[in-house]
């Protein structure tokens, strides 16, 4: 689990509408690296994206949400032997398992590969009132200004953030901003992205860019 006041690095590369999140070298890293069951989890990621082209944002929310809200949960410590290790998809699709911030990255790319706009999906930093733990979870905002609904995988339900009193919202972030928020989970007030940094979220990206080559 991540550190409370820890601050976030914010760039990830363009992504292009209704792409395959997992290309073919990526598929046979995770047949070489992991195994068969991992390999044939990649191509069902490429086989939801592809089902979801052109549908609904609500159905590409629900589907996501619901396909990876089937990995297990696994403690960094346990899983990884690191007190806070921040895994890539394609890490978290080969061992099918992972941490809170595991499920929302996963399901942020898998969601901007649809096409959805960076400027509404947010990874959000929270607190969880009733476990009394640092916890993340994916927003998605439809405008600026709108209750945002929450992807989560303590609660399966996709629900709108005013429904979550058990989360209590402190920031969030993506590609481009990161905002201060406030109970009623609104956005608040921008941070300038040049002061903002964060070792793990750069190593994650750069993990993800290197593979790319």
């Amino acid at each position: 689990m991540f550190s409370l006041w820890v601050l976030l690095f914010l760039w990830l590369p363009s992504l292009e509408s209704s792409q395959p999140l997992v290309d073919a070298a990526m598929l046979t890293r995770l047949k070489n690296d992991y195994s068969e069951q991992a390999l044939k989890r990649g191509r069902a990621v490429n086989t939801l994206i592809q089902k979801l082209q052109d549908r609904p944002v609500s159905e590409q929310l629900n589907e996501v949400n619901r396909f990876f809200n089937q990995f297990e949960y696994r403690e960094d410590s346990e899983h990884w032997g690191q007190k806070d290790y921040w895994a890539t998809p394609e890490e978290f699709i080969g061992t099918q398992m992972g941490d809170c911030e595991d499920f929302v990255i996963a399901k942020y790319f898998v969601l901007r590969s649809l096409g959805i706009a960076d400027e509404k999906l947010f990874l959000t930093y929270v607190k969880h009132l009733k476990l009394n733990v640092a916890h993340m979870v994916l927003s998605y905002f439809e405008n600026p200004k709108s209750n945002p609904l929450i992807l989560d995988n303590y609660n399966p339900e996709i629900l709108k953030g005013s429904l979550r009193k058990d989360l209590l919202p402190v920031y969030s972030f993506n590609a481009k901003s990161l905002f201060l928020t406030n109970a009623s989970a609104g956005l608040g007030k921008a941070l300038p992205t040049d002061k903002i940094k964060n070792s793990k979220w750069q190593k994650l990206l750069a993990d993800m860019r290197k593979n790319e080559k």
